[in-house]
């Protein structure tokens, strides 16, 4: 899905283009049995465009040009593993037809660039041009997420920048888009891109005639995207089916963990080693997370578009919302509703453990982070002291896990919410409330399920429970609406 060579040595492929009346005429004797006009047309277009074949020599013309024919076919065959007969058997035309990347498979452009690699680790890249299937906020995260994958095995960092010149152009386009390359319409080609280098080198290009999504349906943008990237930074096509760089689409190629062993070693091979210090925070500054300077973002990525998915916790953070689920976490800033995401401890390098519970409390621009029996401090953006026990909020000794924890910033009371109960902690006096614990059900009718998270928003609380969310106004103690808890994070 990729294309690593220079603008000034694109390779032309000749090609009736997708707008063009021109056709590809296969005389009858060359049609063996079993095989048909299409069949003979679909193998030799692929093997024009991607395993260069020559169109020298017209059909049934030339003895050299059905040996040259067979010959790509055994190479393709090869490429992917099949049975090297050189035949259009049923297995080499279904891989022929699989929606796959536009670059070459065996051509080595190294030689037709300035090189196969950036000469520098810090590489700009633009969003020209976007798709309808999507909205441009999700695009943006998409497009960042796939530069994230190769940033996390390698020293490069990505900047966005909004010039026209960036080392990298990412735009979705449709035929003939004047890059001597067009697309093909629905399936086919899904994208291509150009190897390193100067004007049109680095280039990704997305056919927009496709259904891109952030889901399973579709195609997934974030799949290809990543794939064409690894073009745009030198890397070729790889014959492992567990490899990113495999050149066909793979719906069930997991979005969790991209990269394979190959891919860390090709990406390693041209820039180095990720240094190690690219992973450590030593102070928590929720500017960086916003900063387009800053990287150091996981292999690992989860599904927040998944309808079934619920949070462990959920807590303000200075400018921005915290959603905890297992180890892992989502950032989103409350004023660019802009989302970055990892392991939680790429981002509080301090913390190994999940978290169950957490509360912001305004007044004091504090964050308490609560994991089973032991809560964090985050004060103004920096971890004060070691874990202290619940206790200190008068949680009973006994109590060895919270579900979860929300401060009322009107009352200056923080809940604790355990099992079918909860506890109402005064921060003023640093004291818990006298005749608690008391029913969920009692003084939050409506609600008879155990809450996993909970945060206090403009006088309501939204209750986070399972994959969805109850908006309660504590005020008139009743449910004031429902919502997907992933709507929070985009989706």
């Amino acid at each position: 899905m990729h294309l690593m060579f220079c603008w000034t040595c694109i390779l032309v492929l000749i090609l009736p283009g997708p707008n063009s009346t021109g056709t590809i005429s296969i005389p009858e004797e060359d049609v063996t049995p079993g095989q048909t006009q299409n069949d003979l047309k679909l193998a030799t277009e692929y093997l024009l465009r991607y395993y260069t074949l020559k169109k020298e020599h017209p059909f049934g013309r030339s003895k050299r040009y059905s040996l040259s024919f067979t010959s790509k076919v055994k190479d393709m065959q090869r490429f992917f593993g099949l049975n090297t007969t050189g035949a259009l058997d049923p297995e080499t035309l279904e891989v022929m037809s699989s929606p796959r990347c536009g670059v070459s498979d065996v051509e080595d452009y190294s030689h037709r660039s300035q090189a196969n690699r950036w000469t520098r680790n810090l590489i700009t890249y633009s969003i020209s041009k976007y798709t309808s299937d999507l909205p441009r906020n999700t695009v943006d995260h998409l497009i960042e997420s796939a530069f994230n994958v190769w940033a996390s095995a390698s020293p490069l960092t990505f900047v966005r920048s909004n010039s026209l010149t960036a080392d990298i152009m990412v735009a979705f386009q449709s035929y003939d888009h004047g890059d001597a390359f067009p697309f093909d319409g629905t399936g086919g080609t899904l994208a291509h891109a150009f190897g390193p280098g100067e004007g049109i080198g680095g280039d990704i290009h997305f056919d927009d005639s496709e259904t891109w999504t952030a889901g399973s349906k579709g195609f997934n943008l974030l799949l290809v995207a990543a794939h064409e990237l690894g073009h745009s930074l030198g890397m070729r096509h790889s014959q492992n089916r567990e490899s990113l760089m495999y050149p066909t689409y793979k719906s069930s190629h997991s979005t969790h963990s991209l990269l394979s062993k190959e891919d860390i070693a090709g990406i390693t091979s041209l820039y180095g080693t990720k240094n190690s210090f690219s992973y450590y925070y030593p102070r928590l500054d929720l500017n960086v997370f916003y900063n387009p300077w800053f990287l150091g973002f996981p292999l690992m990525m989860q599904d927040k578009c998944d309808p079934d998915l619920s949070f462990d916790a959920v807590s303000t953070l200075g400018d921005a919302t915290y959603f905890f689920k297992d180890k892992y976490l989502w950032i989103k800033d409350n004023k660019k509703y802009y989302i970055k995401e990892g392991p939680i401890n790429n981002f509080l390098p301090k913390i190994e453990s999940k978290i169950d519970a957490a509360f912001w409390v305004p007044r004091e621009s504090t964050a308490y982070l609560i994991h089973g029996s032991k809560y964090w401090t985050v004060k103004r953006s920096i971890f004060k002291g070691k874990p202290k026990p619940i206790s200190n909020f008068g949680i009973p000794q006994w109590v060895q896990e919270v579900d979860a924890a929300v401060h009322i910033a009107k009352t200056g009371r923080t809940l604790f919410f355990i099992h079918n109960f909860y506890y109402s902690f005064s921060k003023r006096q640093r004291v818990m409330d006298a005749i608690y614990p008391k029913h969920i059900s009692d003084d939050f009718p409506g609600l008879n399920r155990t809450i996993d998270a909970a945060v206090y928003k403009d006088d309501l609380i939204y209750f986070f429970v399972g994959p969805e969310v109850y908006k309660y106004n504590y005020t008139q103690k009743q449910v004031v609406g429902t919502e997907k808890a992933n709507i929070w994070i985009g989706c």
